[in-house]
């Protein structure tokens, strides 16, 4: 599974999970053994021994959070920005004029257009979450639909 933010963590996430690891090298420190270690703080004693081993071997710095995993966002906070705004504006504003729909490929093509960087698809979907867009999909329809069938298929079921 995929999240927004890398591992699934919130800053805050990461924040509570980095201060049960210097909770953990304090007990190390006393003397505390991993097993007890992990009952006091309520994780699993795998974590307990992994936290042990790393304390062991580069100190409490080593525990501290690295922040988020994952690669860093190719367009600058200043770019988020001006995209946001062109999002807002529409597509028709950018060419697009059959219908009033941000797909992800439009948003991917639109990136790098403006900005002459390469998204895919899903890192386009993936940065219009986090912009507050979603992408929709446009309804198309078979020009030979028949509707009376659709209908009477639909009665049948």
């Amino acid at each position: 599974m995929r999240y927004a933010d890398g591992g699934g963590l919130t800053a805050a996430g990461r924040q509570r999970r980095e201060t049960v690891r210097m909770q953990a090298a304090e007990l190390f420190d006393e003397g505390v053994k991993p097993p007890e270690v992990a009952q006091r703080l309520r994780v699993s004693r795998k974590s307990a021994y992994q936290w042990y081993r790393i304390w062991w071997e580069g100190g409490v710095q080593a525990l501290a959070s690295r922040g988020p995993s994952g690669s860093r966002c190719r367009l600058s906070s200043r770019c988020l920005e001006k995209l946001a705004g062109y999002l807002e504006q529409g597509p028709a504003a950018h060419g697009w004029v059959e219908d009033q729909v941000w797909t992800a490929a439009r948003v991917a093509t639109l990136i790098g257009r403006k900005f002459h960087v390469s998204y895919s698809v899903s890192g386009a979907t993936r940065l219009m979450h986090r912009l507050g867009f979603s992408p929709q999909v446009p309804a198309r329809r078979v020009a030979e639909r028949d509707e009376q069938a659709v209908t009477l298929w639909k009665e049948s079921q």
